[in-house]
């Protein structure tokens, strides 16, 4: 499972609990992320994650909202994109 691509006005803050995931910022490599791991993505950084090929991945997601709204969805993730 992984997200489509999306951005979040005013950021997020991702805390890995469990398992290993991938997350990708636009123009980035894929990273691989692990329980205990906490990625931040600056307002506005067009992203996505999810979990490994082969491994669930549990994370804790925080964000904010502006003029109520938390995240702005785009286009799926390619399985391209995916395998980096």
């Amino acid at each position: 499972a992984r997200t489509a691509w999306h951005t979040h006005p005013l950021g997020q803050t991702l805390i890995v609990t469990s398992g290993c995931g991938r997350v990708q910022r636009e123009g980035g490599p894929v990273e691989e992320i692990r329980a205990g791991d906490v990625v931040c993505f600056a307002p506005g950084e067009r992203h996505w994650h999810g979990a490994s090929p082969t491994t669930a991945m549990t994370h804790i997601a925080i964000q904010e909202q502006l003029d109520g709204k938390v995240v702005d969805w785009m286009e799926h993730v390619t399985d391209t994109q995916y395998q980096g």
